[in-house]
């Protein structure tokens, strides 16, 4: 980077990413930034593809994406000021490439963080509708100041001074390769969510508040409406939350697809994996009497 002031180092995490991780690669051409790799043992040809573009990575051992994001940060070779952390399968789009070049460096003076939306890409289709778009994360800001949240699921980045919302450039996300992919992820992550639930875990370190930031209100909405309503009635409440009332059936049957299997059927995935726990330690109880 030219100036050290905004010196920038994007930070990919990767495991058997040879299909994802090039696109992601390409998005990243227009950008004056270092790019670092974490990798979680890969066994395709993931790191033959990183080692064809010179990219700098490790491999280190994944624990979550918590601690694998929060060691990346700390392990970054490069020690710029900045950082900014994508996914394998997230590109950026031209507009946030452009704005990287020519707003931040201005932008930076006066925050230590910047929030992009995510443009979610579902079986090929952007899903805008059902409260899905804008949907800001934080993803680029001072090392220094920010670190990823210590949750089992849903962790967000936290910074401590002001952080702005970018509006109109976003990430592109892919979401997944294929149904099986994308279940079976989220069957992995229902089992997260649950554990953290029972245990009263879920609140992590992001300030839950309706006056706060985009991503502050929708850990208050999860953890003071959502979770407050009974389980299983709740998933069915926020699929039609955001089907009807938020329009997602203008998503097309993509759409349908996304909303389902994500706002309803990961919900009450999850909701089950409660109730079989608190019923498999009432069994553990009454054995003990």
């Amino acid at each position: 980077m030219n100036d050290k002031a905004t010196a920038l180092t994007i930070i990919i995490l990767t495991f058997n990413e040879q299909d994802r991780i090039v696109p992601c690669l390409d998005s990243l051409a227009g950008i004056n930034a270092n790019i670092f790799v974490i990798d979680s043992f890969s066994t395709d040809d993931t790191l033959d593809i990183l080692r064809a573009r010179g990219i700098a990575f490790v491999q280190h051992e994944f624990v979550n994406y918590a601690v694998q994001r929060n060691w990346a940060q700390e392990n970054n070779p490069f020690t710029t000021d900045w950082v900014f952390h994508l996914d394998a399968d997230e590109r950026v789009t031209e507009e946030l490439v452009t704005w990287l070049r020519n707003g931040f460096p201005q932008a930076a003076a006066n925050a230590n963080g910047f929030m992009f939306s995510r443009r979610t890409i579902f079986l090929g289709k952007w899903i805008k509708h059902g409260g899905h778009y804008p949907s800001f994360h934080l993803r680029l800001y001072r090392a220094q100041f920010g670190h990823c949240e210590q949750k089992a699921y849903d962790q967000h980045f936290v910074v401590s001074g002001h952080v702005e919302a970018i509006r109109g450039v976003d990430i592109v996300d892919t979401v997944t390769n294929s149904l099986s992919q994308f279940t079976s992820s989220h069957n992995r992550w229902s089992t997260f969510e649950a554990a953290e639930s029972i245990k009263e875990e879920g609140d992590g370190e992001v300030k839950s508040t309706l006056a706060g930031n985009p991503i502050e209100k929708r850990r208050w909405l999860k953890n003071n409406l959502f979770y407050k309503l009974p389980l299983f009635l709740r998933s069915f409440l926020y699929f039609f939350y955001r089907y009807v009332v938020r329009l997602g059936f203008l998503d097309g049957a993509e759409g349908l697809v996304f909303h389902v299997l994500q706002g309803f059927w990961f919900r009450f995935l999850i909701d089950a994996k409660i109730l079989e726990i608190r019923n498999n330690r009432k069994t553990r109880r009454s054995r003990r009497i």
